[in-house]
């Protein structure tokens, strides 16, 4: 019997915005790919029909991809080349596919990348910025508390150039936390990037709440947000940090507070760097020293 040869993962990269970014090289994998394996097959469709490709479309999102893996590592196995999509840009950048590369590694299947648009690095280019070094985060955290966790974390590092995701709805409640926290640093936001209205909004966080609230509707579309930290914000040495026990009881005993009471207390301390998961585990710490 004749050997089968392992089949090829593809991770494709494709346009964040205008579809005429798609590079030929891009476009004959997925034309010539046995399998896609899309983040969303609807929006892909898409894409695909304007490039004027008929594949065999499977969904890879991830609510699935731990399962899907091994469905695309056998047809892999038999023979058939994959390529991996998402909605938009590089697959894994704050995206699905990490699960599917890791397995192929496993599986001696050959990786290979097929570069192209990725949003982040896209905004870090016309950023302005110094990108000598510089961080990518993925999407910003929701809650107070982390949000005040990583701005301090930002603060200590080496680099001063971040870069991060953050959905339209949340983009003034993200600029208004960096205004309340008196944060020094430079914003660039990137708004629907290579799309017809395309905007940035550049500045300090106040400058940058008036550009938003001068566009009107800033709560449409999709935003890449860089920051550049102030020399003079950073850091110059390590201070002591409190540890969650102890902010727990200080409330506890200051307010004759419930441990659930204290949680809550704590969090709305603006001075608190704690997340909401890290000083309920400190809660049932302190629940069995005492028990």
């Amino acid at each position: 019997m004749e050997e089968i040869t392992a089949g090829t993962l593809y991770i494709v990269a494709t346009p964040i915005g205008n579809s005429r970014d798609m590079s030929p090289r891009g476009t004959q994998i997925l034309t010539d790919a046995d399998i896609i394996a899309a983040e969303d097959t609807r929006r892909s469709m898409v894409l695909l029909n304007k490039l004027g490709i008929k594949n065999k479309l499977v969904s890879n999102h991830k609510f699935n991809e731990y399962g899907k893996a091994k469905y695309f590592i056998q047809e892999m196995k038999a023979g058939k080349n994959v390529a991996v999509i998402t909605d938009a840009g590089t697959p894994c950048i704050s995206d699905p596919g990490n699960e599917l590369i890791k397995a192929a590694v496993e599986e001696g299947i050959r990786v290979v990348g097929i570069p192209g648009c990725c949003a982040a690095v896209n905004a870090l280019a016309i950023s302005g910025f110094d990108l000598s070094s510089f961080t990518f985060f993925g999407f910003f955290p929701r809650e107070n508390a982390d949000r005040r966790k990583l701005l301090e974390r930002m603060r200590r590092g080496d680099t001063r150039t971040f870069a991060f995701y953050e959905s339209p709805l949340r983009i003034m409640s993200l600029v208004d936390f960096f205004i309340e926290s008196a944060a020094d640093l430079r914003l660039c936001l990137c708004n629907d990037m290579t799309k017809l209205h395309e905007m940035s909004f550049r500045g300090t966080p106040a400058e940058v709440k008036e550009q938003l609230l001068a566009k009107g509707n800033y709560d449409k579309g999709e935003y890449a947000v860089v920051l550049e930290v102030a020399p003079e914000y950073v850091f110059n040495k390590v201070e002591h940090t409190v540890s969650p026990e102890a902010m727990l009881v200080d409330a506890m005993v200051a307010g004759d507070l419930s441990a659930k009471e204290a949680v809550a207390a704590v969090l709305a301390d603006e001075n608190n760097s704690y997340s909401k998961n890290e000083l309920k585990a400190a809660a049932l710490r302190l629940k069995k020293m005492f028990e």
